[in-house]
């Protein structure tokens, strides 16, 4: 044998050796990596669920964290409930998810959570059923009691002929903040059956106005009704003249509170409950510590006083 060939053959065995220790040190690295997936049915290119994402994603990225973001790709509770089915067969550390409609939601949510998933309710859903369901905590805000909030701030304003914009029917929280809307006015406040498509929505709005001129306040949904129907009374040469108001943020609504076009937006800050959670169940897998009350993100109204100072905010996906 070699001089060479001497030396080659253990310093192979060596080099093999050092390989064989790095995968195992990656493998068992792996192992301890939490995984937290987020199932909601809000697509992650919509304006406010996008800021609930980047909350995910710069969480994971902070703190070293697995995650991962799944929605259907419309309003669709039969595919949520398998992707809750799917994920949950997988046996992630922990699951974030939304509830909009109970009756389709419930029933995986609760196997998930009896099969040892740990699940944190955000957005949509509520406390009670949450802990009904045997969920850790609910991260959002009470849509009823924000909807009665905004009846009252325009019933203030002495208007009482309103109309409540909904952009995703059969969304459960979305008419939790029309009926609360109704009460806080103090009259019935009739609800405009709406779409996700802008322009389909901006059609909807201007139909309306027209059948409906009287009109005098349009509270929007969300920022997927807000947009149309700041575009629908711009084209009606109304902007300004009927008032709006809308639940969630963009930059778009919030130029439009600054300009004096909308009154406010109600701030739920869901970059929280896409951050916060990531950090919970890291803890929660670390070292078993979990909150052990709920979290309450809103409502915050952000006004033409305060709109200005987050639209920088806005634009970068945390507002």
């Amino acid at each position: 044998m070699s001089l060479l060939a001497k030396w080659i053959k253990p310093a192979l065995g060596l080099l093999t050796g050092v390989t064989l220790m790095t995968a195992a040190t990656s493998l068992a690295a792996a192992a301890d990596e939490t995984r937290v997936v987020f199932v909601t049915h809000g697509q992650s290119g919509d304006p406010y669920w996008s800021v609930v994402k980047n909350g995910m994603d710069d969480a994971a990225k902070t703190l070293g964290v697995k995650a991962e973001y799944l929605a259907p790709e419309t309003f669709d509770m039969a595919k949520m409930a398998q992707m809750i089915d799917a994920i949950a067969a997988s046996k992630p550390d922990g699951m974030v998810v939304s509830i909009p409609d109970a009756a389709a939601l419930s029933a995986p949510v609760k196997n998930a959570i009896a099969a040892g998933i740990p699940v944190i309710v955000i957005d949509s859903g509520g406390s009670k059923l949450t802990h009904d369901l045997g969920g850790l905590l609910f991260m959002g805000q009470d849509e009823f009691q924000a909807g009665v909030m905004a009846g009252e701030r325009i019933k203030a304003l002495g208007l009482t002929k309103a109309v409540c914009a909904n952009h995703e029917v059969g969304n459960s929280s979305l008419d939790d903040r029309c009926a609360g809307f109704a009460k806080g006015l103090g009259v019935d406040v009739p609800v405009m059956n709406g779409v996700i498509d802008p322009t389909e929505m901006k059609n909807r709005v201007i139909a309306y106005m027209t059948a409906h001129a009287d009109t005098q306040f349009i509270l929007a949904v969300g920022a997927s009704g807000a947009e149309p129907t700041l575009a629908a009374l711009d084209e009606l040469g109304l902007a300004g003249k009927v008032k709006t108001g809308t639940f969630d943020l963009s930059p778009t609504i919030l130029q439009a509170v600054v300009a004096g076009k909308m009154e406010w937006g109600i701030d739920a800050q869901q970059y929280a409950m896409g951050y916060i959670p990531v950090a919970m169940f890291d803890l929660w897998k670390k070292y078993k510590i979990m909150p052990i009350a709920d979290y309450p993100t809103g409502p915050g109204f952000v006004t033409k006083d305060t709109a200005a100072s987050v639209i920088e905010l806005s634009k970068l996906g945390k507002r």
